[in-house]
C-alpha cells in the first residue's frame, strides 16, 4: 500500500522550497506546528552527514477537531508530516502522508471521509509546489 503522496522539483535554495510548502498547506487550511530538521539531528546525535531534508508537522484544525471529536486516540496519528528533503542530484523531494493509508484503514466508516478530504488537501499542496 502507498502511504505517501510524493512529487520531485527541480533544484532551488532549500528553504525557498520550504516556504513554497508552507504557503501552499496555508492555502488549504493547514499550519505548520512542528518543524524536525533531519539534517542537524543526525549530525548532533550521530554525527552522520544528510542532505537538507525537514518534516513539517503539518494541522487543519478544522479536520483534527473532526476527527478527534470522532476518536481521540487518532491523536496518535496527527499532526500530518509533510517532507522535504535533496536529493543527490540537486532536486527536491516533497513528500505526504496518505491519510488515507494512515487512518481509514483503520475500520472507522466516519473517519473515511474526512481522510478522503485530507487526502485531496495534501495531494493539493504537493502539486502547487513547483
Amino acid at each position: 500500500m502507498k502511504y505517501h503522496i510524493t512529487k520531485t522539483i527541480s533544484p532551488q535554495e532549500f528553504l525557498v522550497a520550504k516556504e513554497k510548502v508552507t504557503e501552499a498547506l496555508k492555502t488549504e487550511g493547514f499550519g505548520v506546528l512542528t518543524e524536525i530538521d533531519i539534517q542537524a539531528t543526525m549530525k548532533k546525535k550521530l554525527d552522520k552527514d544528510y542532505k537538507p531534508f525537514l518534516i513539517l508537522g503539518a494541522c487543519n484544525p478544522n479536520y483534527a477537531d473532526k476527527v478527534l471529536s470522532i476518536d481521540p486516540n487518532m491523536s496518535a496519528l496527527l499532526p500530518c508530516n509533510v517532507s522535504l528533503r535533496e536529493l543527490e542530484n540537486g532536486d527536491i523531494e516533497i513528500s505526504a502522508v496518505d491519510p488515507i493509508a494512515a487512518m481509514a484503514s483503520l475500520g472507522n466508516p466516519m473517519i473515511e471521509p474526512l481522510a478522503r478530504e485530507v487526502q485531496k488537501k495534501l495531494a493539493r499542496v504537493v502539486e502547487a509546489v513547483k
